[in-house]
């Protein structure tokens, strides 16, 4: 009952989302809270909640202060050199602006967060994709996608949870399987070359004085729009021909007025620019992903540090720091409270023993004659249970699992665990991940929408990904 129960939730709350018959917050509440009491749990859901809340504060916090310090390092033009460098690549042609966007997600992705690299590559694409009314989930699904591939980086987490989960080394598994994931990101640029080029033949390629003709038409100087073809400068940011400051930032220009290249992301001329302290700011990001990864201190203590010290030294003056951490706040609001929301899904899922149930059922109807592929049969499984389950879950409750069943049949534990990292590409779209937040947040996009937009082509990644494994002996 709790393994028909427990699927029952996951398609109510992605029906009612992908329908739009409920936000995302609130099917993260009310429905596992509805399926509790139908459990028979009811009066334990506030033990369920306040576990799960417990275990995802640290995640909360972590892109919380991952939001201001990123915000402000874009703000104060940091990133400001790769995103000239990719904008100058992609032009006006949506084919290249595509692939731009999977390029510098898969770039950003290398420091292993996808809350970083969500934030980086939609506030240096977004002002594109808007001014030439390209479709945005095009870009969340495309950078997501990216990023789930580069996901899989030995300190990206992934990796390092089946290491431990199995007892193996972290390089033993990743390094294997690097000619597979390479293959993996060739089809994630090959797709976005095929999605942009279709994003070409509906739009055309435009010209700049076509670009800014059609603003002047469609949005009269000064109007309040952020959803017309004018650029900005991050998703929460104001309107207007000339891009702005980055997510949050408010100002504007007339929309005919001339730019350096016309389709800049990031305003050149902002008032939020330290290019006296560009080299502090890039030793102390360094320093802080060098810190990150090397595990000094806790991810959420690093951000928080990193956070007040980059405005301390920016914006010595109180009224500066405040307007900075308001600039973002709405997207510190939106993710934070998405993260806290998903604490009630995931509580009621693993409290009431629906997930164990689940990963017992499937685990218990693997067919007999499969067991000497269970290597395959654990990357198929990958792909499903990581969209429905947190990661946490997948490696460390059903990935030993599987590996007991594969020491049976003699495949060793080593082809599992390079095997459980192949579903990342569509995990990285999960309701589950708070990353995906910030992504549809600052793109303004329906969750829904990206859900519908990405499940297909993201699940036919990993499935390219496990076929390459294959081929290559290395699964």
């Amino acid at each position: 009952m709790l393994t028909i129960l427990g699927f029952a939730m996951i398609a109510t709350f992605l029906v009612l989302i992908m329908l739009k018959k409920m936000s995302p917050i609130a099917a993260l509440v009310l429905v596992p809270a509805l399926f509790c009491v139908c459990v028979g749990k009811g009066a334990e859901l506030g033990d369920y909640v306040i576990d799960g809340v417990t275990s995802l504060a640290p995640t909360a916090a972590m892109l919380m202060f991952a939001i201001v310090y990123f915000g402000v390092m874009i703000d104060v033009g940091l990133f400001d050199p790769v995103v000239r460098g990719i904008l100058r690549f992609c032009k006006a042609d949506p084919l290249r602006i595509v692939v731009g966007t999977a390029v510098l997600a898969a770039i950003v992705s290398l420091d292993g967060d996808g809350s970083t690299t969500f934030m980086i590559t939609v506030s240096a694409m977004y002002p594109l994709y808007k001014r030439l009314k390209m479709s945005l989930v095009v870009m969340t699904g495309v950078a997501a996608m990216a990023n789930g591939v580069m996901n899989t980086l030995p300190w990206g987490g992934p990796t390092a949870r089946a290491a431990t989960a199995l007892k193996v080394d972290a390089s033993d598994i990743f390094v294997p399987m690097i000619p597979a994931l390479a293959v993996g990101m060739a089809f994630v640029f090959a797709l976005a070359l095929v999605l942009g080029r279709r994003e070409r033949g509906r739009l055309g390629v435009l010209t700049l004085d076509e670009v800014l003709v059609e603003e002047t038409e469609t949005v009269p100087a000064g109007a309040g729009t952020g959803n017309r073809a004018g650029g900005t400068g991050g998703p929460a940011s104001g309107n207007g021909a000339k891009s702005t400051g980055g997510p949050g930032s408010g100002t504007d220009s007339s929309p005919g007025e001339p730019e350096d290249d016309g389709l800049q992301g990031l305003d050149p001329d902002r008032a939020t620019l330290r290019p006296r302290l560009y080299w502090f700011n890039a030793l102390l990001t360094v320093v802080l992903l060098t810190a990150m990864i090397m595990e000094w201190l806790p991810i959420p203590v690093l951000f928080l540090l990193g956070a007040a010290l980059a405005l301390t030294v920016n914006f010595p003056h109180m009224p500066d720091q405040k307007a900075r951490i308001a600039a973002h706040a709405e997207n510190v609001l939106n993710v934070s409270g998405m993260v806290f929301a998903a604490a009630v899904f995931t509580g009621v899922l693993q409290g009431t023993g629906m997930v164990d149930h689940m990963a017992g059922w499937l685990v218990d109807n693997i067919p007999a004659g499969m067991g000497p592929h269970m290597a395959a049969v654990t990357g198929v499984l990958s792909i499903p249970l990581t969209y429905f389950m947190s990661n946490d879950g997948f490696y460390f409750g059903v990935l030993p699992v599987l590996a007991e069943a594969g020491h049976a049949h003699g495949v060793s534990s080593l082809e599992i665990a390079r095997a459980s990292i192949i579903g990342q590409p569509l995990h990285m779209s999960s309701p589950l991940v708070p990353a995906v937040y910030v992504l549809v947040g600052m793109a303004k996009v329906e969750f829904g929408d990206h859900t519908r937009f990405v499940v297909k082509w993201a699940a036919l990644t990993s499935l390219v990904v496990l076929g390459a494994g294959i081929v290559f002996g290395i699964v």
